[in-house]
């Protein structure tokens, strides 16, 4: 079985929708909040899918598990800034309830790929 690009692992393109859907949100808010927590937590859930890139293009799988390692990371991060993010009332409860259907579908996802690498002969 030939290896996965990463671009159509469905583990990717969700941390794709939910960095995009993070910047949305982001683009919508005051200087002071785009500036401090938009910026942290638009490089965390960009950080997300980086990782998972970087991880599938190197040469062992145990660098690709070191990677999604780091991505889920990155998903714990995202995952603070945004409960910040509410508490500051920065996100309404529209937004909150999109991030949380990607995050609940993503972070097992994660898991899940990252418990899979390095269990057949081609990753």
């Amino acid at each position: 079985m030939a290896s996965q690009r990463f671009q159509d692992l469905n583990v990717y393109r969700l941390s794709e929708r939910l960095a995009d859907l993070i910047w949305d949100i982001v683009q919508e808010w005051q200087p002071l909040a785009r500036d401090t927590v938009g910026k942290q937590i638009i490089r965390s859930a960009d950080s997300i899918g980086a990782n998972i890139a970087e991880g599938s293009g190197r040469g062992s799988f145990q660098d690709n598990k070191r990677f999604v390692k780091i991505a889920r990371a990155s998903l714990y991060e995202t995952q603070h800034w945004l409960r910040r993010a509410y508490v500051r009332k920065l996100l309404t409860e529209k937004d909150l309830e999109k991030t949380k259907s990607i995050l609940d579908e993503l972070a097992p996802k994660l898991n899940s790929y990252l418990n899979s690498i390095g269990k057949t002969n081609n990753q």
